[in-house]
């Protein structure tokens, strides 16, 4: 087999764009999600183009006992993987928080925080069995500042950051780098999910200025894991040129 990698929330955008990216590199593939529909739509999309041998995996990454279930007993050829994307996560709702919805929370908490936790504890002692290996965690601008109303997921995406570093002192000594990639503005599901399938909220989100794309973050995921094995980089922030800070955007409405 090729270099392996493991991408979770590989159902669409910005994972669906890394592992699309990572397949195009010669990469073989597990890819995770909750939506089988979805999850299927991508393998037979990434190997209808490349010779990507592709292990789909549909389960929730908030649930301890799925990610001990599926990535704790994977096949032995599966397991040297040298490559993981800590992609999955979410955005529910956009209330002060005196008006917060405890299930957005715990979503949030659940899938930002506590998936990422999950996932890594098992793949990174399958690293460390090996002694090589990389984590790429998918943080956000929002784990470097915070915005108004945004209050737990940046909380989420902070821990990610704090995580992030803390992971890179744990991992060094087992050969494993540790980076984090933390998107600004791009326009995927993210607001539709935040809004609850509300079209005209989400889309607002976006207008009057260019966001960036999957694909854009993808590359710089990319681009990170490609780094000479000496060479770790280990956070990087990537904004479109619109974006100055989290919730500054120069909008042309």
């Amino acid at each position: 087999m090729e270099k392996i990698a493991l991408v979770t929330g590989a159902t669409s955008g910005i994972g669906e764009a890394i592992a699309y990216g990572l397949a195009k590199e010669g990469y073989d593939l597990i890819i995770t999600g909750r939506r089988v529909a979805q999850l299927s739509r991508v393998a037979k999309k990434i190997q209808s183009e490349f010779k990507t041998k592709i292990l789909s995996l549909s389960f929730d990454v908030r649930e301890l006992n799925q990610v001990e279930h599926y990535l704790g007993s994977l096949p032995d050829k599966w397991q040297s993987i040298d490559l993981l994307v800590n992609n999955a996560g979410l955005a529910v709702g956009l209330n002060p928080v005196q008006q917060g919805v405890v299930d957005d929370w715990e979503r949030m908490i659940d899938t930002n925080l506590k998936g990422l936790l999950y996932v890594s504890k098992i793949v990174s002692n399958l690293m460390i069995k090996r002694g090589s290996g990389h984590i790429i965690n998918i943080g956000s601008i929002a784990g470097k500042d915070v915005y108004p109303n945004g209050n737990v997921y940046c909380a989420t995406k902070h821990a990610v950051d704090a995580l992030s570093r803390g992971m890179m002192m744990d991992m060094h000594k087992h050969n494993i780098k540790v980076s984090q990639v933390c998107p600004g503005a791009v326009e995927t599901e993210f607001s539709m999910v935040r809004f609850k399938g509300d079209s005209e909220k989400a889309s607002n989100v976006y207008k009057g200025f260019q966001p960036l794309i999957a694909k854009d973050i993808a590359d710089v995921v990319l681009f990170v894991a490609k780094a000479p094995s000496h060479v770790n980089i280990s956070d990087v922030t990537v904004m479109p040129i619109a974006q100055a800070g989290v919730s500054i955007i120069d909008k042309k409405i």
